[in-house]
């Protein structure tokens, strides 16, 4: 029996809790560059994936080379993100660059799956991504507030090379998650489209982490960093993501993972010290309005599927589950029209 829309929304969800970890495990390596953090993360958690996967990628290589083209745009998107990831964090600062990186994903991945895909986005989608893009704004200007009370702003320039390098830190974002769900739509199992996919951009990343990542064995502390950043928010955190784009389209995965800034900005509170004014804590609470939006059974819908038992299960005839009221339709044509 295939897990329902709202499992994979929970699998996603709890991804985005462990992504939410990266910022403040980061401050326990302040003299590791964001190009190395981002290439022993992504780069370690990635051939991780592909070891887990192998036996299923060797399994379903047939169908993986005839999706070259898609294995190898989502590899590359995988190698590029981490590392405009964190340098945009490191340019234009935490809040900036979490905000600019995963808040606009979500439109990243809408523009992707309408241009190529044909998809409609519903009434519901769009609420939920407004609610949730003006929750990671207030936690923008919530910790930009912070950090100029603190450190000072960084230079125009930097800050915009920042936002730069976060919108591609977006797109490539919204086009690994694209590539991955699209490989799983094809029969290909998540492990094995996740594995493929983060396995070659792990190996695209080597040769960065072998010139950048010399601090990370400088100290204990560093390495420790360095271990964490792989085993749980990027492997860990990457397969669970993979099981829930099995279940939920793209556009829908990226806006549910609009909780990892609001995670993060909750752990600077608890961990690292720092102090949330009111608005950042009404812009967790509209993250979680968002979310509630999106994972919130839609009655009628509900209804709908106890009335036709045999109707299409989930994944099947759109992406989405019929109790979840369809968040993203597919392109009409004379046949559904």
């Amino acid at each position: 029996m295939k897990r329902s829309a709202g499992t994979g929304a929970l699998c996603v969800l709890a991804a985005s809790v462990l992504w939410g970890t990266t910022g403040t495990a980061a401050t326990f390596a302040p003299g590791v560059g964001p190009l190395a953090i981002g290439a022993v993360a992504m780069g370690l958690g990635g051939l991780l994936q592909a070891l887990l996967a192998a036996p299923q990628i060797a399994r379903h290589a047939h169908g993986l080379r005839a999706g070259r083209g898609t294995v190898l745009l989502g590899a590359a998107s995988v190698a590029v993100y981490p590392l405009a990831f964190y340098s945009s964090m490191r340019l234009a600062g935490v809040a900036v660059g979490t905000v600019v990186s995963i808040g606009t994903a979500p439109l990243a991945s809408a523009l992707i799956e309408r241009v190529v895909d044909g998809r409609r986005l519903t009434r519901r989608w769009t609420l939920a991504a407004t609610l949730g893009l003006l929750g990671t704004a207030l936690l923008c200007v919530a910790e930009a507030a912070h950090a100029a009370d603190g450190t000072g702003r960084a230079s125009v320039a930097a800050t915009l090379l920042g936002v730069g390098l976060g919108l591609v830190a977006a797109t490539t974002y919204a086009l690994y998650s694209w590539a991955a769900h699209r490989l799983i739509t094809r029969e290909i199992p998540s492990r094995a489209a996740m594995g493929a996919v983060f396995g070659l951009g792990g190996l695209l990343l080597l040769p960065v982490l072998a010139v950048t990542g010399a601090p990370l064995v400088g100290s204990w502390s560093n390495a420790a960093v360095g271990i964490y950043m792989a085993l749980v928010p990027m492997f860990a955190g990457y397969v669970l993501f993979g099981w829930g784009l099995a279940h939920v389209p793209a556009s829908t995965a990226t806006t549910l993972s609009l909780l990892e800034p609001a995670v993060a900005a909750v752990l600077a509170v608890l961990v690292v010290g720092e102090r949330l004014p009111g608005v950042g804590w009404a812009g967790i609470a509209l993250v979680i309005a968002c979310l509630a939006v999106l994972t919130t059974p839609a009655p009628a819908a509900r209804r709908r599927q106890r009335r036709r038992p045999g109707g299409p299960g989930p994944g099947e005839g759109g992406g989405g589950d019929p109790a979840y009221g369809d968040l993203v339709r597919p392109r009409a044509t004379p046949q559904n029209r």
